[in-house]
């Protein structure tokens, strides 16, 4: 990287720098999502176009940002923080978990879904178990993104567990 801005002129290094420092006093964590945002709520919760109906709970912001590039998903997220982790020393009290459960209670009138998007490990499978526990109190629909085969991906390449739930997990093919 250092060698890369050397290479470019002196005025955009001294810009770079700039931003860098601003970063902090500029950009917060959204006080609804947890998402990133210049503002105190991002621009996904401020939207009246958004389904406030589903919430869609992932790890961080990158997952947010891969979703969004779908365009297929038009609800609302729940930023945790990442997921439970004993092995890191990551327990349900330093992610985002309370915020999500006020929130849904806050909410509860509009809140029909959530819908778990967390990393398909023994961490992510640990943690949409412990929020469905957590989540039983209230009366919504919880499910799961999907899980299978890439889209390009070869059968004798899938592991078998990926190959197992894609078959129990299949949909019908309209023609």
């Amino acid at each position: 990287m250092v060698l890369h801005l050397l290479k470019e002129p002196e005025n955009s290094t001294y810009a770079l720098s700039e931003a860098l420092n601003e970063l902090r006093s500029k950009i917060k964590y959204c006080i609804e999502c947890h998402n990133i945002s210049d503002d105190e709520i991002c621009n996904i919760c401020s939207s009246h176009r958004r389904d406030r109906s589903t919430i869609c709970i992932v790890e961080d912001t990158r997952d947010v940002l891969a979703i969004e590039n779908t365009s297929q998903y038009t609800g609302l997220y729940h930023i945790l923080g990442g997921v439970i982790s004993p092995i890191e020393g990551v327990g349900p009290s330093e992610l985002n978990v309370e915020q999500l459960l006020k929130r849904i209670d806050t909410n509860k009138e509009e809140v029909k879904e959530i819908i778990f998007a967390l990393s398909p490990t023994m961490e992510g499978d640990t943690t949409a178990f412990y929020l469905t526990k957590k989540l039983k109190e209230f009366d919504i629909k919880i499910s799961t993104i999907a899980r299978g085969i890439p889209i390009g991906g070869e059968l004798e390449y899938t592991d078998e567990i990926t190959l197992g739930r894609s078959i129990l997990s299949r949909t019908t093919y309209n023609q």
